[in-house]
C-alpha cells in the first residue's frame, strides 16, 4: 500500500460537526502522572497515537502495569518511587519531544544509568536545553555531540534544588524541571516565560506542593518534593492543535461552517484563535466549562468573506507554536503583507518548520521573505493552483503532511503528499475526518 496520498480536487462547501482526537499534551502528561500515583488511574478518550503509545511503552519498561481497550486506558501506579530501573535500561521516546524531555525529569534520581533514544527526527533536536537545567539538580548527562540523542542519564540520590530561569517559552523544559523538583528535597524556584501550563494545572488539581504566581510576561513557580500522588481519572478533551487544521480549512473555504466538539481551550494554547480572529475569521466558543483545571468548549467557525493581513505580535507565538504552518496558509490568501517574527523555535520542532512553511508557500507561488527567525508573506486573495505539487523528505513531520492536505483542499492543483503514516504521531484519524467533510 502506498504511503502517499494524491489530491486533485478542492473541497466543496460544507456545514458539519466533528470530533477530533484527544489532546496529545494532556494524554502524555496523564500517562506520566498516573504512573507515579498510588493505585489505578483511568482515562477515556486518550489519544492513541504513536507519541502516547511511546509514553506507555516507557512506563511499562519502568515496571508499571497498563491495560488498554480502544480509547480507554488504565494505569496501575506504584507510587512516587515505584519505578523499577533495571541495569542497562534503554527507553525510546520515538518522535515525541514532550515525552523525551519530560521523562528525564522523572528519572534524575535513578540509581542506574539509563539510555534515552528516539527516531531520526527526535535525534536531531536539542536536548541540551533540558539536560543543562536538570543537571543543576545533580544528575549527569552524556549527549551525542553534547546536544543530541542518544543520551545517557546517570541519576543522583542527593538532588539539590536551584533557581531556574526559563527564557525560551518552552513548556517542555519548564515541565521537565517541575518533574525534577518533585524528586528533590527543598524548594525549587522557576521563573518561566509564558508557555503551555498543562503540567501546572495537573499539579494543582492533584494538590501537589506547587505555588504559581502569574505575571504578564512570565510565571513564578515554587515546587517542593512530592511524597504521594493520588489517582487521576480523566476524560481527555480534544486537541486544539488537531482542531487547528479544520479551523483553517473553513477559513480558506467559501460558504462553510463547522462545529468542533469538546476542545481544550487552555488560554496558553489559544494563539491560533487570536491570530485568525485578527485576520477576519469568525470563531466563537459555545458550551464553555472548566474540567479538572482545564477549560474546554465547542468551537464554531464560519468562512470569512475576506482575509486580512497581520503583523503578528510575538507575544502570541508560544500559544500558537504548533499551528504556524497552517496559519501561514491563511496569510497566503490574505490581502496584504503579513509578518511573523521571533520564530526561531519553529525550527526546533520535528522538522525545521519555519523553513518548511516558506518552502510550501514558494511551491504554491506565494512570495516570501525569510530570515532565521521571521517570515513576510505577500498574500494573494485570488490564489489558485493549476499544477502538480510534490511534498516529500520532510523528516516525516506530521504537521507538514497535514498542512499539505489542507493546502491541497483549499487551493487546488494536483498534490502528491508523501509519508502518510506520519499522522500516527499525533492524529491517526485525520484523514477519516477529511473524508467525512468531503462527502
Amino acid at each position: 500500500m502506498s504511503n502517499s496520498i494524491i489530491i486533485k480536487d478542492k473541497i466543496k462547501n460544507f456545514d458539519k460537526e466533528i470530533i477530533v482526537s484527544g489532546d496529545k499534551s494532556i494524554s502524555i502528561r496523564w500517562v506520566l502522572f498516573s504512573s507515579l500515583a498510588n493505585g489505578k488511574s483511568k482515562a477515556k478518550n486518550l489519544l492513541m497515537s504513536d507519541d502516547v503509545m511511546a509514553a506507555i511503552k516507557i512506563i511499562k519498561k519502568l515496571g508499571i502495569e497498563v491495560k488498554l481497550k480502544e480509547n480507554i486506558c488504565e494505569i496501575y501506579g506504584k507510587g512516587i518511587n515505584g519505578y523499577q530501573i533495571k541495569k542497562n535500561l534503554i527507553i525510546n521516546a520515538g518522535n515525541s519531544g514532550t515525552l523525551g524531555r519530560l521523562i528525564l525529569g522523572l528519572l534524575i534520581n535513578t540509581s542506574h544509568s539509563i539510555k534515552l533514544i528516539g527516531d531520526k527526527s527526535l535525534s536531531k533536536r536539542d536536548f541540551q536545553r533540558v539536560s543543562k537545567p536538570l543537571g543543576k539538580f545533580g544528575a549527569n548527562f552524556k549527549l551525542k555531540n553534547k546536544k543530541n540523542l542518544p543520551l545517557i542519564l546517570s541519576g543522583s540520590s542527593n538532588l539539590k534544588p536551584f533557581k531556574y530561569y526559563e527564557n525560551i517559552g518552552s513548556a517542555q523544559c519548564k515541565s521537565a524541571v517541575i518533574f525534577g523538583a518533585m524528586r528533590t528535597e527543598g524548594t525549587t524556584f522557576i521563573k518561566a516565560k509564558k508557555s503551555r501550563n498543562h503540567t501546572e494545572l495537573l499539579c494543582k488539581h492533584l494538590k501537589l506542593p506547587i505555588k504559581i504566581k502569574e505575571k504578564k510576561k512570565y510565571d513564578l513557580i515554587e515546587i517542593n518534593k512530592v511524597k504521594k500522588i493520588k489517582t487521576l481519572n480523566y476524560t481527555i478533551p480534544s486537541d486544539i492543535s488537531s482542531a487547528a487544521f479544520f479551523i483553517v480549512l473553513v477559513a480558506l473555504s467559501k460558504n462553510s461552517r463547522l462545529t468542533i466538539k469538546n476542545v481544550n481551550i487552555n488560554p496558553s494554547r489559544l494563539g491560533i484563535i487570536t491570530i485568525l480572529k485578527k485576520m477576519g475569521v469568525k470563531i466563537i466558543f459555545k458550551n464553555k466549562e472548566t474540567y479538572k483545571g482545564e477549560k474546554k468548549a465547542d468551537i464554531k467557525i464560519k468562512s470569512p468573506k475576506n482575509l486580512k493581513k497581520i503583523n503578528c505580535p510575538s507575544a502570541l507565538n508560544s500559544g500558537a507554536i504548533d499551528e504556524f504552518l497552517v496559519i501561514f496558509l491563511v496569510a497566503a490568501k490574505a490581502k496584504g503583507i503579513s509578518y511573523f517574527k521571533d520564530l526561531a523555535e519553529l525550527n526546533q520542532k520535528e522538522s525545521p518548520r519555519l523553513k518548511w512553511g516558506a518552502r510550501i508557500l514558494k511551491i504554491i507561488g506565494v512570495k516570501t521573505i525569510v530570515t532565521k527567525n521571521s517570515i513576510k508573506i505577500f498574500g494573494n486573495p485570488n490564489l489558485k493552483i493549476n499544477k502538480k505539487i510534490i511534498i516529500k523528505n520532510f523528516l516525516k513531520d506530521h504537521r507538514v503532511f497535514m498542512t499539505g492536505i489542507i493546502a491541497a483542499l483549499s487551493f487546488g492543483g494536483e498534490w502528491h503528499i508523501h509519508d502518510k503514516d506520519s499522522i500516527k504521531t499525533s492524529f491517526p484519524n485525520f484523514l477519516n475526518i477529511i473524508n467525512d467533510l468531503k462527502k
